[in-house]
């Protein structure tokens, strides 16, 4: 389970909630089966607290979502995949450090942004 500041994103909402966002959004492509991905779940909790009300951060489960992980060529999980402007700004895909994605989103929204 996400925690409390962690977005939910569909094929249903990711336009409006993703691509025509004025923040930039760090969406985590994800399954439930996948052991890397629940890995990497508490690092995605801990910077949607962290970047709360600066960048939005949410997760898209790829096997009940899967036309928008065909629309991002999803081929591997855990990918990450950090937007600004409705634009890729980076992709990460596997497992990264929690430092690598601090450093991404600090370029976007320097602390103390909002």
């Amino acid at each position: 389970m996400a925690g409390p500041d962690v977005l939910q994103f569909s094929d249903a909402n990711f336009q409006q909630e993703v691509l025509n966002s004025n923040q930039p959004v760090l969406v985590d492509f994800w399954a439930e089966w996948c052991g890397p991905c629940r890995m990497l779940a508490p690092t995605i909790d801990e910077l949607a607290t962290e970047y709360k009300g600066r960048v939005k951060v949410g997760k898209v489960d790829t096997d009940a979502n899967r036309d928008t992980a065909m629309k991002f060529n999803i081929s591997a999980i855990p990918t990450i995949i950090l937007f600004e402007k409705g634009k890729i700004s980076k992709r990460f895909v596997g497992l990264a450090p929690k430092r690598d994605f601090k450093a991404a989103l600090d370029a976007l929204v320097p602390a103390g942004a909002k």
